[in-house]
């Protein structure tokens, strides 16, 4: 099962007023492992960059000038994610996005992609709960102190991470990896062989027993 965690930083909250993607990352997962294999580009927005915005991602217009649009960009993203299921998190705000991006080239958009939303996957798990990304991180355990301001490549690594524990964890399998003392080394270590112990009563409690059965009357057995 390949699946893609994806992640996007833009210049707002609305591609319809204009706003662009300036930055996508994938994580690639097989079987909901890492593989290692990662996309990334930074893109330029042909446009300036919103003070709200910088803030959030620190992508100035200048960096972003030096980068390749969307639109000669799009075969090298497309070609990554093939027709992997997505992992995202907040799935609409990104689908939204990348989807404008593609139609303005005249690209088909992705709705043949299966999606996973880990926002409502953590809202179904966690009810009442905060479901943020940092949210998640602290509840599993997961480091984000490197999180400084929002960044597509390091939000889709966490999520990569978040996305396992919400999964079921670390072990994803029924079985269990065989180490010093896990489950597996146990299950084959040799057993121990004990003389089988006595089960018959003692002479004694026989003849307690005889004695109580005798103050029986009329007992069924002697019908």
């Amino acid at each position: 099962m390949r699946e893609i965690v994806l992640d996007t930083e833009t210049t707002g909250l609305d591609p319809a007023a204009g706003h662009r993607v300036v930055e996508i990352a994938c994580i690639e997962l097989v079987n909901r492992i890492p593989t290692g294999k990662s996309y990334q580009t930074y893109l330029n927005p042909e446009r300036d960059m919103p003070e709200e915005a910088f803030k959030v991602h620190g992508l100035s217009q200048d960096f972003l000038a030096g980068h390749k649009t969307f639109a000669e960009e799009a075969d090298r993203f497309l070609d990554f994610i093939g027709d992997a299921g997505f992992v995202i998190h907040n799935a609409e705000f990104d689908l939204r996005f990348l989807n404008w991006e593609l139609r303005n080239i005249g690209r088909d958009n992705l709705g043949s992609h299966p999606v996973v939303d880990t926002v409502l996957v953590a809202r179904k798990k966690f009810p009442g709960a905060p479901a943020s990304l940092d949210a998640l991180c602290r509840r599993f355990g997961i480091d984000n102190s490197a999180r400084t301001v929002h960044g597509a490549l390091l939000d889709a690594e966490l999520l990569a991470d978040v996305y396992l524990e919400l999964m079921g964890g670390r072990q994803t399998a029924l079985g269990f990896a065989a180490g010093a003392g896990g489950t597996a080394a146990a299950a084959t270590r040799e057993r121990e062989s004990r003389a089988p112990r006595p089960h018959g009563a003692a002479a004694d409690e026989l003849a307690a027993h005889a004695a109580f059965i005798a103050r029986i009357k009329d007992p069924i057995w002697n019908a």
